[in-house]
């Protein structure tokens, strides 16, 4: 298979079903977006982190494709002419959100309470997190944006919305297995 097929010369791409769009469709743009992200964790996974860091972002990096896979989908087209979903994939489920939440919940616990909003940095990998984190939210904008105009799963809002929080706890729980400096935001006075 070629990896250039040309089709795109001309500033559009097709979506799952075969629509073709302009490439600076809000659906490119939100699908796109999670693309990024998935690098983003990509290089997150790279870092001298916890095998288990590692192995869930392996896994979240699965369910971006699904999340991706969804928004590539034209609705309309959506549904096979035999009934069948043309994705035929696990979609994001309940159990994927909680796992998030559940993973939340236990660096958490690890963690002192957070009494002030934190500067991002402190250490490359914790960087890497808060990159990712606000990659997740501007995901998030373009897909409710597009939810607005085309509805789509709402668990996959969903799932990019409990990510972008599991960013920043992980960036948190980094700085504390890190004995990175987590610097407090604290307004200069006037």
């Amino acid at each position: 298979m070629k990896i250039y097929t040309k089709t795109g010369d001309k500033g559009t791409t097709a979506l799952f079903g075969g629509t073709r769009v302009p490439k600076h469709h809000i659906r490119i743009e939100s699908y796109g977006t999670v693309d990024e992200l998935n690098s983003h964790l990509g290089l997150i996974r790279d870092q001298d982190i916890h095998q288990n860091y590692k192995d869930l972002i392996v896994h979240i990096q699965d369910r971006l494709f699904t999340v991706g896979a969804i928004l590539a989908t034209d609705p309309e087209k959506a549904i096979l002419k035999n009934g069948k979903a043309r994705l035929n994939i696990p979609k994001i489920s309940e159990e994927n959100i909680n796992l998030l939440e559940k993973e939340m919940d236990s660096m958490n616990d690890a963690l002192p309470p957070m009494t002030h909003f934190v500067l991002p940095g402190g250490h490359q990998t914790v960087s890497f997190c808060h990159i990712a984190r606000c990659v997740c939210r501007r995901a998030e904008r373009l897909a409710t944006a597009l939810n607005d105009m085309q509805p789509i799963d709402p668990k996959a809002l969903m799932y990019l919305n409990r990510l972008s929080d599991y960013l920043f706890v992980l960036a948190r729980k980094l700085s504390y297995d890190l004995q990175a400096n987590e610097i407090k935001w604290i307004p200069e006075k006037e």
